[in-house]
């Protein structure tokens, strides 16, 4: 059953969401060749609890830690580990939060040094269908709208889009209804309504589509080895528009870089 959520919990949302960004950010200078995940993960736990919330992924389904750490052929939910980072990895760094009774949660691939052109192209082309996917997030559209605008632009690149996996309704649960895969067709799916959160998240491989999950029951690789790429963010539905409860700037302003993607769906502090 899909819940739909009033501008007061939306509200909610939105800051347990950038509190996850505001981590991503504290982080993003120290995923450099070197750091162990468990490193991240620490400070990480430490800063959400500094700042009123809780690791939204520790203890649940098992998951030991505050962090997925993903690194080059895990696709999601790799475990943090005491193993260096290297210098031409991409890391995927997935977050949540728990604060106020609501989630939030999302991710980042992040770069080490130098990264080859293939890989770089791969994050390139799998961010920027994140946000063609939350440009179809519009009152009257289907759920098949977002998942085939994220399943076009990385086909037309001969990426792997993972099947197994899918975004998800977000609010007082981590995972919600509906599920928004990242392959679809237009026109089909649950239809889109005010008040709807999702959490869109695009797990692309460089490679074959296909994974699998390994001995730990939380970690999921490529089952061909190839690289993977995952961002994530949190849109409300509001006034038949997308609405980003979630931002990269924390990121972006850490690492320099400049960027006006998230302009079209900017939430002002007040919804």
């Amino acid at each position: 059953m899909i819940k739909l959520k009033s501008l007061e919990e939306i509200e909610l949302i939105r800051q347990s969401a950038q509190l996850v960004s505001r981590t991503l950010g504290i982080i993003s200078k120290k995923v450099v060749a070197g750091a162990t995940g468990l490193e991240l993960d620490r400070l990480a736990e430490e800063f959400i609890r500094d700042n009123g919330g809780k690791p939204g992924f520790k203890g649940l389904y098992g998951f030991p830690n505050t962090l997925c750490i993903s690194p080059n052929n895990v696709v999601v939910h790799g475990i943090p580990n005491d193993i260096p980072f290297e210098q031409g990895d991409v890391i995927s760094i997935d977050c949540g939060v728990l604060m106020d009774g609501f989630y939030g949660d999302h991710a980042y691939t992040f770069e080490i040094g130098e990264v080859s052109p293939d890989k770089k192209k791969l994050l390139k082309i799998t961010k920027e269908s994140l946000y063609l996917g939350i440009s179809k997030f519009v009152y009257g559209n289907k759920v098949g709208d977002i998942s085939y605008a994220i399943q076009h632009h990385n086909t037309i690149s001969g990426y792997g889009i993972v099947r197994d996996l899918v975004g998800h309704g977000l609010g007082r649960k981590l995972h919600e209804e509906p599920q928004v895969p990242n392959y679809g067709k237009r026109g089909y799916g649950k239809k889109l309504l005010n008040g709807m959160v999702l959490a869109i998240e695009p797990m692309i491989n460089l490679g074959g589509f296909q994974v699998f999950m390994g001995k730990d029951n939380s970690t999921i690789y490529t089952i061909d080895g190839s690289i993977s790429a995952h961002f994530e963010h949190n849109v409300a539905l509001v006034n038949n528009k997308p609405l980003l409860l979630s931002t990269f700037d924390f990121i972006y302003e850490e690492l320099g870089i400049v960027s006006n993607e998230e302009d079209p769906y900017k939430v002002m502090a007040n919804i």
